[in-house]
């Protein structure tokens, strides 16, 4: 692996920026518009993680030698809230908001943890697959605190 590390490294680092950085947008419009006064705490709490999380991998893409592009843009990532998630979440209101909402987030922590096990299977830069096990065990722990929230078993089913 040269100092950008493996083309696993890259595609993981790649991807988990966007998803974060799209994730926060959502957590950020949650925290002042979610219905449940816990829900809001919870994505208050959530976005200061995703902010930490991009405090690392921000550096880490340059430290790679990788641009700060969206090489995803526009593709259907799973688990990547869009601009049509956006759309829906800001013209949604009350229990209708937190319903989206807690899927569309619950699927964004799904899916990056999935993405950042597989980057410690197959990753060979040890900074990112720390990064990458710090995610998932943060994403563990959130979907925890997700499922016990008022309205999680009615919004997941």
């Amino acid at each position: 692996p040269s100092a950008s590390g493996t083309p696993t490294d890259a595609a993981w680092v790649q991807l988990m920026t966007p998803m974060n950085e799209k994730a926060v947008a959502l957590l950020t419009l949650a925290a002042d518009r979610a219905t449940e006064p816990r829900v809001r705490a919870f994505a208050t709490r959530l976005r200061s993680d995703q902010e930490a999380e991009l405090g690392r991998l921000r550096p880490l893409l340059t430290q790679m030698g990788l641009p700060r592009t969206d090489v995803h843009a526009g593709h259907a990532m799973p688990g990547m809230v869009t601009g049509s998630d956006l759309a829906a979440a800001k013209a949604a209101e009350g229990a209708a908001f937190d319903r989206l909402f807690l899927t569309r987030i619950r699927d964004h922590l799904r899916h990056s943890a999935q993405v950042s096990r597989s980057e410690i299977t197959a990753g060979a830069r040890a900074d990112a697959k720390r990064l990458a096990a710090a995610l998932v065990t943060a994403r563990e722990a959130a979907l925890t605190e997700l499922e016990a929230l008022p309205g999680a078993t009615r919004a997941l089913g």
